[in-house]
């Protein structure tokens, strides 16, 4: 009955594309008392269904394979049974570090179907990251490659571990897929019970531990497939790394809810120009990628390439309106931006066949009812984007995991998501930057996201972030770490068109003042650690320093 009523709702978003106002009036999260998303729908709908033969997994490139549903079903029933043979039981933590390769899906359904809770990590953690994560996050196995399995020497050695690829002491991961593709549950999996625990990137403090539910994510997620555009067959390719809520959200939950085939480009380091080629040779549908991603493909000669695409979406951080511009003029396609959290499912987007407005997030989601509050919970223009708890939409987490293990309930009214956003009076939602990176110059509040947008447009900058430099007078003034473009140089001239340039776009009260070349420090799943540059320029500003590579408007009489 579970599988059931979920592909109810999938329907109606599917009968509903291209009409968002449709499907924002209708759509209802599906009642569930128990679900398991591998069991009910992956092994029911998918794998013995019509879509059964046809391609679940395609990736390309190191570990390059291609597997149908029911060989995925097969594969996971059978280490879901080797794992059972070890111990591995209801309720236990499987933290996760895997690269893109088919064991990753094979392991996340197997625990599903075990009903064990899976830690995503990514594969770039030192083995400090992991002994956090060990005991904050009560880890009792690992499954990771043998090439990482040094990183768990002198770490809790209670902890079971399997290695993909095998290693010493270690159990070899390819040995417990020769048990039976025969699985019976042990018992009931209940909608409440938990699936994933994240740990978040952490831009400003130690990682938050993140716990969803076995709705939250796999049935929250068919927003984020009616965001995306999906339909059965398609072939889906997103870019994000294992170990991120991202990866999940469009590598695993919203292709395979709606029935599309996921597509995984394995590359040393990202080439944008091979990326590009391999999306028209393989006929990728439908695709989305982080800001930084497009903003590398859209230096590239793009025309040739569209290929067989129809939807193309953005996530992870606002998107600069020139690169959507760009894009609409060699491929005649918008760039449809999606907002959402490691926290929740997607919460505001440009859906298929709405008006995409520049520079705006979208609207709500279907399923969402979201509000900018002020500190007193009440309703703004200018807010915190908050989540209305009455009641809470299935794609919000259960909540934070405090490290005894305890967890923070959610609250009466609404959960906050640390962004501050606008409104406008068609209910579309526009970005302005986290509640801790906005701030004040002359008196003058300051969205950093504004100010790295313009800066961004000039060709000779790739990446920018904005924060305020304490100064005497005005207490502080805006300042843009920037990286250049491949062959700029960092020097008078190149600075001087790029304080002319802002000039032309921005306000004199929003103007930056100061510009650095700087290496930009940032999360290990790449987020700008802004907080970061703040303590830089609030030390620098204590013993009277100056940047290296700093250039300030009053180094440039020509400006005056």
């Amino acid at each position: 009955m579970s599988g059931e009523a979920f592909k109810q709702a999938r329907d109606l978003l599917f009968a509903h594309r291209g009409n968002y106002a449709a499907a924002h009036r209708d759509f209802r999260w599906p009642a569930m008392e128990r679900f398991n998303y591998a069991l009910d729908w992956f092994d029911t709908e998918l794998a013995r269904g019509p879509l059964g033969n046809s391609e679940a997994l395609r990736i390309l490139g190191d570990g390059a394979t291609t597997r149908s549903f029911a060989q995925l079903s097969a594969d996971s029933s059978r280490l879901a049974n080797g794992l059972r043979a070890m111990g591995v039981k209801r309720g236990d933590r499987i933290l996760m570090m895997l690269g893109n390769i088919a064991p990753l899906w094979e392991t996340m359904l197997a625990a599903q179907k075990l009903g064990a809770v899976v830690i995503p990590a990514t594969t770039l953690l030192t083995p400090a990251d992991l002994k956090d994560r060990f005991e904050r996050g009560r880890v009792q196995h690992v499954v990771a490659t043998g090439a990482d399995a040094r990183k768990f020497d002198g770490l809790d050695p209670k902890v079971s571990r399997i290695a993909v690829g095998g290693a010493s002491g270690w159990v070899d991961y390819d040995a417990l897929l020769e048990n039976s593709a025969d699985f019976t549950p042990q018992g009931v999996t209940h909608a409440r019970d938990p699936l994933l625990l994240y740990f978040t990137s952490g831009t400003t403090a130690k990682p938050k531990l993140v716990l969803h539910d076995q709705c939250s994510y796999p049935v929250g997620h068919l927003i984020t497939m009616y965001w995306l555009g999906l339909q059965p067959g398609d072939l889906h390719f997103n870019i994000s790394s294992p170990g991120w809520a991202k990866h999940a959200w469009s590598n695993v939950f919203a292709p395979w809810n709606a029935g599309a085939t996921i597509l995984i480009n394995n590359q040393p380091r990202f080439d944008a120009r091979a990326t590009l080629e391999t999306m028209a040779a393989q006929g990728v549908n439908t695709f989305c990628a982080p800001p930084t991603v497009w903003r590398m493909m859209v230096q590239q000669d793009m025309a040739p390439h569209r290929g067989a695409l129809r939807e193309l979406c953005s996530a992870g951080e606002p998107l600069n309106p020139e690169v959507i511009e760009h894009v609409q003029k060699i491929w005649g396609m918008t760039i449809r931006e999606g907002y959402g959290q490691t926290e929740t499912t997607l919460q505001i987007a440009s859906f298929p066949g709405q008006k995409v407005k520049p520079g705006s997030m979208g609207q709500e989601s279907p399923g969402y009812r979201i509000r900018l509050l002020n500190p007193d919970d009440q309703e703004v223009e200018e807010g915190e984007v908050s989540i209305m708890l009455d009641p809470p939409p299935m794609g919000l987490m259960q909540g934070y995991q405090n490290d005894d293990g305890s967890f923070v309930p959610l609250g009466s009214i609404a959960y906050r998501t640390g962004d501050v956003a606008t409104r406008d009076a068609e209910g579309y939602f526009t970005y302005v930057g986290r509640a801790d990176d906005v701030f004040k110059a002359s008196d003058y509040r300051i969205s950093p996201f504004e100010l790295e947008s313009a800066l961004i447009e000039h060709e000779a900058v790739v990446e920018a972030a904005v924060v305020p430099a304490p100064d005497a007078v005005r207490l502080a003034v805006p300042k843009g770490y920037i990286v250049l473009a491949e062959g700029v140089e960092a020097d008078r001239a190149t600075m001087l068109s790029i304080f002319q340039h802002l000039r032309e776009r921005l306000s004199p009260y929003k103007r930056l003042r100061r510009l650095e070349v700087y290496d930009l420090p940032k999360t290990i799943s790449g987020k700008i650690r802004r907080v970061e540059l703040r303590q830089i320029e609030e030390k620098r500003f204590a013993t009277g320093a100056r940047g290296e590579a700093e250039f300030r408007e009053e180094d440039f009489p020509e400006l005056r």
